[in-house]
């Protein structure tokens, strides 16, 4: 009898799993931007079994030749979902997969694309960067994920992009020019530019309506902020949030006031002699209600801060 009930509830816990799964998976949609450039918006969610981990922005950019997913998802799970979406809008190959950075939210994906054979390209640390964290993010995102981390891999590029030396890349009448950035949001940012549509996809280095996460320098990633202010940019695809036209110049304003409000508070606790204690407990409390997961984020980004601004 015990038996009977022990497999009935197991039953029941698959039967509700297979449920929120294929939920999500019938949900899965991308945006048109604009002509030829597809994102799918990931939820201001941090990574569950339930959302496959879906929560950064996920696309791609079609050429006449071939097609460039940047950032291919949260989970293997997703980077299928988005391969589906791709085959949808086109049946031109995938040449190339290129990840903005090491965060499992964007590169998680990258094994659904494997059959395609494509050049996975990154920054010049981005490798340096998996080969540190890699066991670490296995560990934590196999158990935060079960069966949507089933097939992921941490696929290393075979090609980066230096700082300094942008790359270009050609999908046939269509060039998309990659930036590497000294360290801003990580040490190993990427962005995206598509030279025909002006459209930047800038990975982590821009969030919109989610609080931006500190994983690098403070410091970098307000001057690779104020940097981005000055492109000649039409559209943009930020790491979180909604992409488009006219919101990004608003978030990116919003995510430098946010950023320089951390940094005068805490040199000022710094020059007082206070404690990163008094920093954690004080500082950017104002802003608690301008963000989405702010609990979950802004005591981090002031730790982090709080040590890089200390050494100044």
């Amino acid at each position: 009898m015990f038996r009977l009930h022990f497999l009935s509830i197991a039953t029941m816990l698959l039967g509700m799993l297979m449920q929120s799964a294929c939920a999500a998976t019938n949900s899965y949609t991308v945006e048109e931007v604009t002509d030829g450039v597809f994102y799918h918006q990931g939820v201001h969610e941090d990574a569950t079994e339930d959302n496959l981990g879906a929560i950064a922005n996920v696309g791609f950019i079609v050429g006449e030749r071939c097609v460039a997913i940047i950032d291919s998802g949260g989970s293997f799970i997703e980077g299928e979902l988005l391969y589906e979406a791709l085959r949808k809008q086109t049946d031109k190959p995938v040449c190339y997969v290129i990840n903005t950075h090491v965060h499992p939210d964007h590169m998680l994906g990258n094994a659904a694309f494997k059959q395609e054979e494509p050049v996975y390209i990154g920054h010049e640390k981005l490798p340096a960067a998996i080969a540190s964290r890699e066991d670490f993010f296995i560990r934590a995102f196999s158990e935060t994920l079960g069966d949507a981390f089933e097939g992921a891999e941490f696929i290393r590029p075979s090609q980066t992009v230096s700082v300094g030396k942008p790359v270009t890349l050609d999908l046939g009448q269509r060039e998309l020019v990659l930036t590497a950035y000294t360290t801003a949001h990580t040490d190993h940012d990427l962005t995206v530019y598509d030279k025909q549509s002006q459209t930047l996809w800038t990975g982590d280095l821009l969030f919109i309506d989610r609080i931006p996460a500190l994983d690098g320098s403070i410091n970098g990633w307000i001057s690779n902020l104020e940097d981005l202010k000055s492109e000649n940019i039409n559209y943009v695809v930020p790491g979180h949030g909604p992409a488009g036209k006219d919101q990004w110049q608003q978030g990116l304003d919003e995510q430098l006031s946010y950023l320089k409000t951390l940094r005068e508070q805490i040199r000022q606790i710094i020059y007082d002699f206070g404690t990163i204690d008094e920093a954690t407990s004080t500082v950017g409390l104002k802003m608690k209600d301008d963000w989405l997961l702010f609990e979950q984020y802004h005591r981090r980004n002031v730790t982090a801060a709080f040590v890089e601004l200390e050494w100044e």
